[in-house]
């Protein structure tokens, strides 16, 4: 989905994506970013919130949870969470700053 918006964008300048504000709180779209952090290696550490995937699945339930961010995207009441500073490394001496929690990650 990403690619095909960003050729729409580039071939028409001014066009304008009124509709994706449904496509990021559809319950497809959010199940699939979360299965994507559910299946990362970030999934096991703690965001900020101290929250781990692990804890969503056993005490919240994903169903749920999933049906709270899609309520809060919907109200336009959702906001991310500070990330915890820290820095990550990566291949090559890169890095990146910060985990965010989970609650923040599907979207």
């Amino acid at each position: 989905m990403q690619n095909k918006l960003h050729r729409w964008a580039e071939a028409d300048l001014g066009r304008r994506f009124d509709d994706l504000f449904n496509f990021v709180h559809d319950p497809a779209t959010l199940r699939i970013a979360w299965d994507r952090v559910a299946g990362n290696q970030g999934a096991r550490t703690p965001g900020a919130d101290g929250r781990t995937v692990v804890w969503i699945e056993s005490e919240i339930g994903v169903p749920v949870f999933l049906a709270e961010v899609r309520e809060r995207l919907k109200a336009r009441a959702w906001s991310p969470m500070p990330v915890r500073e820290r820095m990550i490394p990566k291949p090559g001496g890169s890095g990146f700053p910060g985990w965010r929690t989970a609650w923040s990650r599907p979207h």
